[in-house]
């Protein structure tokens, strides 16, 4: 430094690396899925985002920061960017890190069944009552109504005769 061919005892390299650091691995993994889904038309996925009219609002695509400063880090590795209505854009009011059990719960061809003044999806239906979300669908799929699928109690199984 005394010579001046040298601008930093080493802090401005420190400085430098932590200002590029601005999120894990596993939050800029996100980030960019999100945005190839929306915007590449290359994308395996595209047809079901940006094909459909989904996008990534400016303020994300303007800054990764900014996306990091409204959805923080990604919480695990069990987490994933989920969008509250699905119809709708990545935006802040719209997403969240949900887990993948979360996840499948809020997907477009989910099966929402009403009984009782409840609204659940027939996961969580077969969860409460005990039968088997197949045997839900399979109920359903043959004309039974919601009420009756959901609870008539499962009869006994038929037992093969061996030879």
């Amino acid at each position: 430094m005394r010579r001046r061919r040298s601008e930093s005892c080493g802090c401005m390299f420190a400085q430098l690396k932590a200002r590029h650091r601005q999120w894990s691995p596993l939050t800029k993994s996100s980030y960019d899925k999100m945005r190839a889904r929306c915007t590449d038309k290359k994308h395996p996925s595209f047809a079901n985002y940006g094909g459909r009219g989904i996008s990534v609002c400016q303020r994300w695509l303007d800054s990764p920061r900014a996306f990091v400063a409204d959805m923080g880090e990604r919480p695990s590795k069990r987490h994933t960017l989920d969008r509250i209505d699905n119809d709708g854009n990545y935006e802040p009011s719209n997403c969240r890190w949900s887990t993948w059990e979360e996840q499948h719960r809020n997907r477009r061809n989910n099966r929402i069944l009403e009984h009782g003044g409840e609204s659940m999806c027939l996961t969580d239906w077969a969860a409460k009552t005990g039968i088997t979300a197949t045997t839900l669908d399979k109920r359903l799929r043959l004309g039974w109504g919601v009420s009756r699928a959901l609870t008539e109690p499962i009869h006994g199984q038929r037992k093969t005769q061996r030879k």
